[in-house]
């Protein structure tokens, strides 16, 4: 069943069920046909998120000959698996025309991105990713899945930090 979710500003998506070990969400990270530093991180941080399921459909190694528009079509393959896109603001650095090409292609397609910003240094995104970013995280493991559960599939964890101290008596 297709319904519009109020998190991901109207996107469709797919809600059959929540995220489950059966039901994985479908990942789709952005590369530039090799596997970068922050491309393994992204799935270094989901691995060690608790109770998290996802499927990458992104293949960096599936790069395919012929030029340009065999390589836009494998990307948009990609892109079509996925139930949302998680955009790499390093990636804005080294190749923004084809993190432009993704994040295009990622909104006609209708699917929610995620921007997450470059690791441990405060420089600001491309102005494409700023623009087409549905929303906008830091390296946190929390942060990053929980943003995928809500953009993907309108899940709320509802998680709090529990901060515990003593009293002076």
């Amino acid at each position: 069943m297709y319904r519009p979710g109020p998190a991901s500003g109207g996107h469709l998506g797919l809600h059959s069920e929540v995220m489950s070990q059966q039901n994985p969400i479908r990942v789709f990270v952005t590369h530039a046909w090799e596997e970068s530093d922050d491309y393994h991180r992204i799935f270094e941080y989901l691995e060690s998120a608790r109770n998290f399921y996802y499927r990458n459909t992104s293949a960096p190694d599936n790069a395919p000959s012929g030029g340009t528009e065999p390589a836009r079509e494998e990307l948009r393959k990609q892109i079509n698996a996925a139930e949302v896109v998680v955009a790499l603001a390093s990636l804005g650095t080294t190749h923004l025309d084809l993190l432009t090409f993704q994040l295009n292609f990622a909104k006609a397609s209708k699917k929610p991105v995620l921007g997450v910003t470059f690791f441990g240094v405060q420089n600001p995104v491309a102005q494409i990713l700023g623009e087409r970013a549905d929303d906008l995280v830091g390296w946190d493991e929390r942060g990053l899945s929980d943003a995928i559960r809500r953009l993907a599939r309108q899940e709320h964890t509802a998680r709090y930090d529990t901060i515990e101290f003593k009293l002076d008596d």
